[in-house]
């Protein structure tokens, strides 16, 4: 199989990278006009006082007279920073951002990055529980696991506004999507797929749900120390509920036992996986090399040995991004007023970003482009109906 054309991204320059951040990627301004002494009487005092006691005795009213119903904040301690690791949050601001710049891009949304020097699970919980009242939605990003699944389950508890640790399961819904196609393309069906997911950390530990609400039957999962099986000794909570519902073979060993006849591979955890591995795989097998910007399979190795192959990097074909997701999820979720985002909706968006790239499916393009304007809208569409269903 020969290794399709990369897509054509010129080389990025410190000075033009540093140039685009100069200044912050965000604008704060307004939204209607202040030009004289009414203008001013309505937007502050003494107006802004008659949309206060209307909150006061509807808080609904926040939602349409407020920027509450269209806002996401985009959330992060600095933890699990890109590949970059535990970097502390004023130097993750960057990339919040950057999240909140793809918010209104895609979807419209007004989003607000704060990164908060906090790493105690319940002070963490309890400080974003303590903002939520200005926000519609909470995007959590770069926490690390397995204090990101804590977090995320305690404000979901708590709050009655949709919650996401988006590296979980922005990374599983496209994941999700691109799994379908890809099976699609040489003839397959999700549930009898041999899937191996090298990782049990965030992402890995949402594709593994994500798979299985789809219809997966037999998935596999490394960790730095080989397979997780239910005899394994030291799991920990996280990893003891996977072995419970995964590797229902009950293979033991390392990678080379978990590759034998399996016919797809998802990483999502780093690392160097060589030919002698990929060898004992089924013939024409799916790899999905996530890790970013260095692939788990050396892209030669992986487009020599697989049916279809996807990657993390935007410069190489069939990207996994989460931009095809989360745009879409929240606008859909905030338009349903939805209280949370349940697995439907999460199904939902999957089987909407693989249907945009349904018509024209082949091994190269299994999910849209993230600029495709088709995807979050979309995406939004089946959100909301989900939620209202």
């Amino acid at each position: 199989m020969s290794t399709p054309t990369a897509q054509s991204i010129q080389p990025l320059s410190r000075k033009e990278i540093f140039e685009a951040h100069e200044g912050g990627k965000l604008n704060i301004s307004s939204a209607r006009p202040l030009e004289n002494m009414r203008d001013l009487s309505i937007a502050y005092t003494p107006g802004v006082a008659t949309v206060c006691q209307a909150i006061a005795e509807d808080p609904a009213v926040a939602r349409t007279h407020t920027g509450v119903g269209n806002t996401i904040a985009v959330i992060s301690d600095g933890s699990a920073v890109l590949g970059l690791g535990d970097i502390g949050p004023q130097a993750s601001l960057p990339v919040m951002e950057g999240k909140a710049q793809l918010f209104n891009a895609f979807a419209g949304l007004k989003a607000v990055p704060l990164v908060l020097n906090i790493r105690e699970v319940d002070e963490l919980v309890d400080t974003i529980a303590a903002l939520a009242p200005s926000f519609g939605g909470i995007n959590l990003e770069d926490i690390s696991a397995p204090r990101c699944f804590e977090v995320e389950r305690k404000l979901i508890e708590r709050l009655d506004i949709p919650v996401m640790h988006d590296d979980q399961h922005g990374t599983a819904i496209v994941t999700l999507a691109a799994l379908r196609n890809a099976a699609k393309v040489l003839d397959r069906e999700i549930a009898d797929l041999r899937i191996v997911i090298s990782g049990a950390g965030a992402a890995g530990v949402a594709i593994v749900d994500m798979l299985l609400g789809a219809g997966a039957q037999d998935i596999v999962v490394l960790d730095s120390r080989g397979i997780i099986h239910e005899s394994r000794e030291n799991l920990g909570p996280v990893k003891e509920t996977l072995a419970a519902k995964t590797n229902p073979r009950g293979i033991t060993g390392g990678i080379n036992e978990a590759f034998t006849d399996a016919d797809t591979f998802i990483g999502v955890s780093g690392g160097n996986i060589g030919e002698e591995s990929l060898k004992l795989m089924a013939a024409k097998p799916i790899l999905f090399t996530l890790a970013n910007p260095t692939p788990e399979i050396d892209p030669e190795l992986s487009h020599r040995y697989g049916g279809v192959v996807a990657t993390g990097r935007s410069d190489l074909p069939n990207q996994i991004n989460n931009v095809l997701a989360f745009p879409g999820i929240f606008h859909g979720a905030l338009a349903a007023e939805a209280k949370s985002i349940t697995p439907e909706m999460k199904l939902a968006a999957a089987a909407a970003i693989a249907e945009i790239a349904a018509d024209d499916l082949n091994a190269g393009y299994i999910v849209p482009s993230p600029l495709d304007p088709r995807v979050a809208p979309a995406v939004s569409a089946a959100v909301k109906a989900a939620a209202q269903a």
